[in-house]
């Protein structure tokens, strides 16, 4: 099966296993409750949405102020947009994958499990990812070299 099958696959299954599901709940709990919990858990996803993106753009903005690559910072970032997303969809299986990406340790479990060469030097704050070419010592760099700024003014003798 191509990348266009699974696609489809996903496409099909997923609106499927929603409502399965959303039938299962409602007539567990009743319509009104399953309602109010759809509702509720979009609503509670776009708190913590908000409250996660506000962090990682600050974790971005700081790394990029000491001259790292923010890496992780970045993948986080597209996961909690993908997981704001899945909470924005109605149903319990989206609510429930949204929320394991707008979870800290789990999301960034997740990018470390999926994202090839995703590796983190503690001991430089480095964030990056891995070159297979470069040999061992130079992975753990704790130095980075920032560019000279010359600050001066400047005036055209040709034009007096």
């Amino acid at each position: 099966m191509g990348f266009r099958g699974l696609l489809f696959l996903i496409f099909l299954s997923v609106p499927l296993i929603e409502i399965y599901l959303l039938i299962e709940i409602g007539g567990l709990i009743g319509a009104p409750a399953t309602v109010f919990l759809v509702v509720f858990t979009a609503v509670l996803g776009a708190l913590l949405l908000r409250q996660q993106g506000f962090y990682t753009l600050q974790n971005v903005q700081q790394q990029m102020s000491r001259g790292e690559m923010p890496a992780m910072a970045m993948l986080e970032g597209v996961c909690l947009v993908i997981g704001g997303v899945l909470l924005l969809t109605p149903g319990f299986l989206t609510d429930s994958i949204g929320f394991l990406l707008l979870i800290g340790p789990t999301r960034r479990f997740l990018i470390r499990k999926f994202v090839p060469g995703i590796s983190m030097f503690s001991s430089s704050g480095y964030v990056g990812t891995r070159s297979q070419k470069e040999p061992d010592h130079k992975k753990r760099r704790t130095t980075h070299h920032k560019p000279t700024i010359i600050d001066g003014e400047y005036r055209r003798e040709d034009d007096d």
